[in-house]
Formats: structure tokens, C-alpha cells, sequence
């Protein structure tokens, strides 16, 4: 698996198949466990240096008594090319957790850019969680062979490192533990500015895959909540989940790696990304770079609050505690409060008995209700589709307006970047509620986001960003996507587009082949709703 691939992925589509391998792999392995935990001390974010060219930036940039400051970024290349001037101009710190941090052109070239940076005298530290570092974990270790860079894992694998199943199949006791992610994604550079939203470190998530490329959205973010972020990365940093990259990870060969590794390897391998910045965006901002050499930011204001789970979700719980006190019921919280309308974007949208309550509850209230998902066809996880798909139906019938994003149409548009002949996804996972209150982050609305990974995001209050943000959605749906609509009387599923003038009705799933659509309709019955 790869890249959205989620651990659901391994604990479902491929079970039936990797269970006899498993098992008998572990037969012939001795169970592993991690060494013992080694004392360290703590380690928290120092207080932001008011001097340093970024601080200076930021508090030019900040109206008098304003909160927090954003701006939006739905395009992956604008994004991309955030994080590398942010951390080619961080003087103090370095701040990066991500759930996956690829050895592909573009996690090499962001690696690069904190090994600069720490070779400047910035003090860096990456958080990454251990699930696919497979083809990552040598160049990590390496970079934490630099001075001034510290490496960490989350939620470590003991064993069998150098294969996806080998891993589980080591410690085979173990897939409790195991099956808990850390899927948060942030960067902070000087303690002063970040970038938090959906994207991990890779290709694919800023449109610079020749295979798969994914809509998504982050937000650059100043003001008080990036104190908040700092808070909540240095609870992970310090907890019992998270273990230094060299108490884990072998060298290969047996030497000790060093700088010039890293160089080695990073020089060896295809070149770095040509990253082309279009002089403007889908909202007419130019790229970030120009903005901090002109020394102000053009930022939307508004009161933020960071959320995050705890690095320890759900060790020290059972599940119902997990789920009550999640990332994913506090943005319920803001749904059930919506006085008028909800639009949310969800790549994976498993609402269950629950989520169907709550979606009900709104209708009868009169709040309208809008969901962009992806299709079968765009989806990665075609088994998540099936959870989707079962409430489909009576989210039409509470009155909802149900978009599905077409591979098709999203690599035919522009808006978002040139995905070429790749194949189009959505993964963004936004909210915006009353034309006011928005969130962004990384929980997508299933029973993994609740239970099992632990999640992070922002919600801010103003108008503004709201406004910004339902212009991105409405682009998605009416340029990229398919409506859904149920006939009458006889109630079946229609799926609505255009040719460029006319209206197309379909009622298949579209883009997906025969064989994708029956082995769907054969397994959904048979896959549990609290894995996908």
C-alpha cells in the first residue's frame, strides 16, 4: 500500500488474504517487542524570538487586536513551496510531524531544506509516525545524525522493519497497539508561523505525482493559536508513544550513518522537483515567497482554537472515551450547533448510526446540509467507499446535497494544478458551518478518525476565510464532481454532470468498471463498519 493507504487498509482489504501469511510467518519469528524506554528529558518549545525575520514578518503583518491570521492553500505547489521558504528563512526553530513523510522528490527536497536549515544553527526536530517509513528510515536516520536535528517516531514497530507485513507479522501480540496512528500533519517554523491541513510529504499531495494526485487544502497560519500548535506537538514529543529514531532504526551495513549519507542519498537519487508557481491561485493569491520578501503578509483574521488528540489516544482509554473526547466529536459539536447551513469536504465520509443522527437532527432543524466525498472511481480505499455508501440513500432522502468527485473531471481542470493523465482524488477534509465557523485539518469523518488515529486541526471564527473556503468547495463541486439525486417515485440513485452544455444522467457508478462495482457489492455486507 501506499500513500493514503490507511492501516484500515491492512486490518481489512488485504485480511482475509495476509492472515494465513501472518500467522505463519509468526510461527516461524520470534514475537519482538520495543526495548525498554531510555529516560529523557523533556523538551518544550522555547518562547518565539521577536527578532527573528519571520516574527518580524508576522507582527507587521497583524491588524491591532487581531487573533490569528490565515491564508488558504488549495494549491498543492503553493503549498509545497510554503514549507521550503518557512524553513529556508527560520533562524530559531523547526517544528514537523506528519503520519507520512515519503523518500520521493518531494520529501527528499523538504529534508534538504531542515538539514540546511540546521546546519545554520536551527534547531530542528521531526516527528513522523512509523507506519510507512519502510523506504524513509535510513534517510531519517541519517538526518538526525546532523547536529542540531532530533528524529522520533510514533508508535514504533519493533521489528521486520524493511517490509509492510513483515512489521506486523514480528510482533503479531501486538497489533493492539499497532493499529493506533498518528495521522497529524504540521509545520512551524520560528514558532511563529505554520502550516497545519491534510497534506503528508509527498508527491501525490502537491500534484507532482504521474500516477495519483490529490485536491487538498492547508492554511498558513500567524498569531496566537501557533503557540497552541507548539503546546500540543512538544505533548507528543515527550510521550511515551514517541521513541528517538536511533533506538529503533539499524543502520544498514552496521556503521554509523552520518551527514554526508544523507548527502549521498539525496544526491543520488532523481533530481528535485521543478516547482512552477502559476502567478496566482484559485483565490487570487500570489506565491508566499513574495509576500515575505516584501515583509507582509496578506492574512484573514479570526479567532482560532488549535484541537488535537492526545498522543496517547486511546492507550489509557477504552474506546468510548477515545471517541467522546476526539478531534472528531469536537467538530460534531460545531455541526450539531450550525444555526443554518454545513459544508464539509471528507475524503473517507463513514458516518454511521450515530453520524446519521446528527446529519438527521440538522435536516430537522432546517440546517442545510452539503457533502463533497469522493466516488468509487477517485477513492483509494474502495472498501471505505462501501461504509459511505451504505447511508448514501438516506442522505438524500434528509434533504442533503450529496457531491462525488470525478477522477475524470479533476484531471481534466486546472484550478487546482495540472494532474496530467493522473488520477484525480479528493482529500481534503474541511468544514465551514454558518458562513462563519471553518475547520481544517486531518480528521476525515469515519470511525478510524474517532477511534483509532489521533488526529489534529484549527477552527476559526470569521466570515472572511468562511467565505474563501466555501468558494474552494463550490469550485469542487460544480467543476469537479458528480450531484447525486434519488428519482421519484421510484427513489433510485442518479448520478448528475455535464458534457460542457448539456446534462448527463447516469445511474452506475461512474468511472468505476464492472468487476470494481460487483467485488464492492459482494464484500460490503461482510466488512465491519468500525474498520473502515
Amino acid at each position: 500500500m501506499k500513500t493514503l493507504s490507511r492501516l484500515s487498509a491492512f486490518m481489512h482489504l488485504r485480511w482475509l488474504r495476509a492472515l494465513l501469511a501472518l500467522s505463519a510467518i509468526a510461527m516461524l519469528c520470534a514475537c519482538g517487542s520495543l526495548p525498554p524506554m531510555r529516560e529523557r528529558a523533556m523538551v518544550t518549545s522555547a518562547q518565539a524570538d521577536p527578532s527573528t525575520a519571520l516574527a518580524t514578518i508576522a507582527a507587521a503583518s497583524t491588524p491591532p487586536g487581531e487573533h490569528s491570521g490565515f491564508r488558504l492553500m488549495p494549491l498543492g505547489v503553493y503549498s509545497l513551496d510554503a514549507r521550503i521558504q518557512l524553513a529556508q528563512r527560520a533562524q530559531r526553530s523547526l517544528v514537523v510531524q506528519y503520519y507520512q513523510l515519503e523518500n520521493d522528490a518531494v520529501g527528499r527536497l523538504l529534508l534538504r531544506s531542515l538539514r540546511e536549515a540546521a546546519l545554520r544553527g536551527v534547531k530542528v526536530r521531526v516527528l513522523v509516525d512509523d507506519l510507512y517509513t519502510v523506504k524513509s528510515q535510513q534517510l531519517l536516520l541519517a538526518l538526525s545524525e546532523t547536529q542540531n536535528v532530533d528524529v522520533r517516531l510514533y508508535n514504533p514497530f519493533c521489528c521486520g522493519r524493511n517490509g509492510f507485513i513483515s512489521r506486523f507479522a514480528a510482533s503479531p501480540h501486538e497489533i493492539g497497539r499497532l493499529n493506533h496512528r498518528m495521522h497529524n500533519k504540521l509545520f512551524i517554523a520560528d514558532g511563529t508561523m505554520a502550516v497545519v491541513g491534510g497534506r503528508n510529504i509527498a508527491d501525490e499531495y502537491f500534484v507532482l505525482s504521474e500516477a495519483q494526485n490529490f485536491i487538498d487544502m492547508d492554511a498558513l497560519i500567524i498569531g496566537k493559536v501557533v503557540p497552541q500548535f507548539e503546546t500540543i506537538f512538544d505533548g507528543y514529543w515527550n510521550s511515551e508513544q514517541v521513541r528517538p529514531i536511533e533506538e529503533i532504526v539499524t543502520p544498514e551495513g552496521g556503521q554509523k550513518l552520518t551527514g554526508a549519507d544523507f548527502d549521498s542519498w539525496v544526491g543520488m537519487a532523481a533530481p528535485a522537483p521543478k516547482i512552477e508557481l502559476p502567478p496566482s491561485d484559485i483565490l487570487g493569491y500570489g506565491p508566499i515567497g513574495e509576500e515575505l520578501d516584501g515583509g507582509r503578509l496578506g492574512l484573514l483574521w479570526g479567532e482560532a482554537l488549535a484541537i488535537a488528540d492526545p498522543a496517547s489516544k486511546p492507550t489509557y482509554m477504552t474506546e468510548d472515551e477515545a471517541v467522546a473526547t476526539s478531534v472528531t466529536m469536537k467538530v460534531w459539536g460545531l455541526l450539531l450547533d450550525a444555526k443554518t447551513d454545513v459544508e464539509l469536504t471528507s475524503p473517507y465520509l463513514v458516518p454511521g448510526e450515530k453520524g446519521m443522527a446528527a446529519f438527521e437532527d440538522l435536516a430537522n432543524r432546517n440546517v442545510k446540509l452539503t457533502l463533497l466525498t469522493n466516488s468509487l472511481a477517485a477513492n483509494d480505499e474502495p472498501l471505505v467507499h462501501t461504509g459511505y455508501a451504505r447511508y448514501r440513500e438516506r442522505l438524500l432522502k434528509t434533504g442533503a446535497d450529496v457531491y462525488e468527485l470525478s477522477p475524470e473531471r479533476t484531471t481534466a481542470s486546472k484550478r487546482f494544478g495540472s494532474f496530467g493523465k493522473s488520477l484525480g482524488r479528493l482529500h481534503a477534509k474541511t468544514a465551514a458551518i454558518d458562513k462563519r465557523r471553518v475547520f481544517i485539518g486531518s480528521m476525515n469523518l469515519d470511525p478510524r478518525s474517532a477511534s483509532q488515529n489521533t488526529e489534529m486541526g484549527v477552527v476559526v471564527d470569521s466570515p472572511q476565510l468562511a467565505r474563501e473556503m466555501l468558494r474552494i468547495i463550490n469550485i469542487s463541486k460544480l467543476q469537479n464532481s458528480y450531484r447525486l439525486r434519488l428519482t421519484k417515485p421510484a427513489g433510485t440513485l442518479e448520478w448528475l454532470t455535464t458534457d460542457g452544455e448539456n446534462e448527463m444522467i447516469l445511474t452506475t457508478e461512474p468511472e468505476s468498471g464492472f468487476f470494481k462495482r460487483l467485488y464492492n457489492s459482494l464484500i460490503a455486507p461482510i466488512v465491519p463498519e468500525m474498520l473502515l
